[in-house]
């Protein structure tokens, strides 16, 4: 499942980031890296972007970067 299927409320580990050279570099910069816990805080109505909490901040990224993201759903206390 990626990012841009996640429900919110829901919490969800990062399996893997596809995408290549700059576009993967910039995800990764903002703190989104392969095992990272996330939390989908909302999205917008018409689904672009989507806020997350992640490494005790939180993140709008876009719908288009939120697909390029491999995510498997957790629960809170892992």
């Amino acid at each position: 499942m990626t990012l841009r299927e996640a429900k919110v409320g829901s919490y969800y580990v990062v399996k893997k980031i596809e995408g290549k050279g700059p576009l993967k570099r910039r995800i990764m910069d903002m703190g989104i890296t392969k095992g990272t816990k996330l939390y989908v805080r909302k999205v917008a109505p018409l689904g672009d972007p989507v806020q997350i909490n992640i490494r005790n901040y939180e993140l709008s990224i876009r719908r288009d970067d939120a697909n390029m993201i491999i995510v498997e759903e957790t629960v809170e206390n892992d």
